[in-house]
């Protein structure tokens, strides 16, 4: 009995050493929270957003995802890769081409088969097919495309009126409101997520032509050309881009405002291209570093640092030192909400610009011009040439030159080409505009040269060969 008491008394010792070296070696600190006496906690006052809405006001998304999924369409393009040319190729007669498919998505416009995506889903596509929320295919035509915008125009012939969107107005949707990105990310058709409008007149380029509406709805590879929803099943726009370093999403996507994804498709469905109604001006946006600089007040807006000549801007009587704070009511704050509402208008519109001049406001209607500047890589840019223009080098057509391409500067100045000399043809096509520049450059094919006649500081005419 002593032996086994014995043996009781020296585990337990035992197991009390060991604990007591448990706590003191491996168990890890924890933090202890000291209050000091009659400290009172300090309670910030929060809203309780379940009195904030009854269960019949709460957000319904289940009708604007039903409208809208039969709408939006996954978008298969087939294009062909020149690939390396096998001796196997060589004895089976076998072409070196090679088929690639992309895909994307799209959406329904009118119930006749219009069909409104992304420039890049479609690019280059040698077949197109489009399939409905129905499983139903059909063969597509490309109807048009602007890569500014990154808007393109399909169509199909169905047997049937097709389910399709309406458009909102997108000037008045508003950051916080609830959205809905529906498209077909991953191959995975039909999908519907939901998030809010974080932003408007988002530039991704740094450019300021950009004007993009961003969201925190998740968009992936696959959605582009979808469709960006209000609560209404409205589309507000067509979800274009996302900002991630790994290719996937990350919180943000942007859609391009459905004004001005409206506006290019009308163009191309009336005019065959796209009407850009042209303001006049250059500048920027300002902020407290800009306004110092200059020496004006303002924080906000965009100033006018030159007004172009002959445009609708200096004829309405815009001049230098302006500071753009309204366009049609709409809050100017950045070069980028300025150029977003440009783009949905067209030569001829009018708008209202609201300056500061001097510290008064004035109010100012500006008549859109037609597009007379054009940027050719290789040259430099280009405007339409004035009767003076022509008749300094005895020609009685052609497009000037104003100023050269600074990566080419120091070649065309061997040649004796310089701003102001006038480009009278490409790839043989006499150029006596804007117009015919773009239709000569669009007729040229990837693999074309590109032939200039272009008369020289000395009044010769002379003729380059670009590959």
């Amino acid at each position: 009995m002593k032996k086994i008491l014995t043996l009781v008394m020296v585990s337990a010792l035992g197991g009390i050493f060991t604990l007591g070296a448990y706590k003191l070696f491996l168990e890890e600190e924890k933090p202890v929270l000291v209050a000091a006496e009659n400290t009172n906690a300090n309670f910030l006052p929060t809203s309780n957003t379940n009195a904030l809405f009854s269960a019949e006001e709460k957000i319904d998304f289940t009708v604007a995802a039903e409208n809208t999924v039969n709408a939006v369409v996954h978008v298969k393009n087939v294009t062909l890769s020149s690939g390396q040319f096998t001796m196997q190729d060589l004895f089976s007669g076998r072409s070196s081409e090679r088929a690639q498919m992309g895909t994307g998505s799209g959406v329904i416009i009118n119930s006749d088969g219009y069909i409104i995506t992304n420039n890049h889903v479609i690019k280059n596509a040698h077949e197109l097919s489009v399939t409905l929320n129905n499983n139903k295919t059909y063969t597509a035509e490309l109807i048009g495309a602007d890569p500014k915008t990154d808007i393109a125009l399909l169509k199909i012939e169905a047997d049937e009126d097709l389910p399709f969107v309406t458009f909102a107005d997108s000037d008045n949707a508003k950051i916080g409101e609830w959205v809905l990105a529906v498209g077909n990310p991953f191959n995975l058709t039909s999908t519907v997520t939901a998030g809010i409008i974080s932003a408007k007149a988002r530039d991704l380029s740094g450019t300021s032509r950009q004007s993009f509406i961003q969201t925190d709805a998740a968009v992936n590879p696959g959605n582009s050309g979808g469709a960006l929803v209000n609560t209404n099943g409205e589309l507000v726009g067509i979800n274009t881009a996302i900002t991630s370093q790994t290719g996937s999403y990350v919180g943000y996507s942007f859609a391009v405002p459905s004004n001005i994804a409206r506006k290019v498709i009308e163009d191309i469905m009336e005019y065959g291209n796209v009407q850009n109604g042209i303001l006049g001006i250059q500048g920027g946006a300002l902020n407290s570093i800009m306004a110092e600089k200059i020496g004006v007040p303002d924080t906000e807006g965009v100033y006018i640092d030159s007004v172009v000549e002959d445009s609708g801007a200096e004829k309405a009587g815009v001049k230098k030192g302006d500071i753009i704070k309204e366009i049609d009511n709409i809050k100017v704050s950045k070069f980028s909400d300025l150029t977003g509402h440009l783009s949905a208008k067209r030569p001829d519109d009018v708008v209202k610009l609201k300056v500061s001049r001097d510290g008064d406001i004035k109010t100012i209607p500006v008549t859109l011009a037609k597009t007379d500047i054009f940027s050719m890589p290789l040259v430099g840019t280009i405007k339409n040439a004035k009767s003076s223009d022509l008749k300094k080098y005895n020609v009685t057509y052609g497009v000037k030159i104003t100023k050269l391409n600074s990566k080419y500067t120091d070649y065309w100045k061997r040649n004796g080409i310089e701003a102001g000399c006038i480009i009278t043809s490409i790839n043989d096509m006499k150029v006596k505009n804007i117009d015919d520049v773009q239709k000569a450059l669009k007729a040229q094919t990837d693999n074309e040269t590109l032939r200039l006649e272009i008369i020289n500081s000395n009044g010769d005419l002379e003729r380059y060969n670009f590959r």
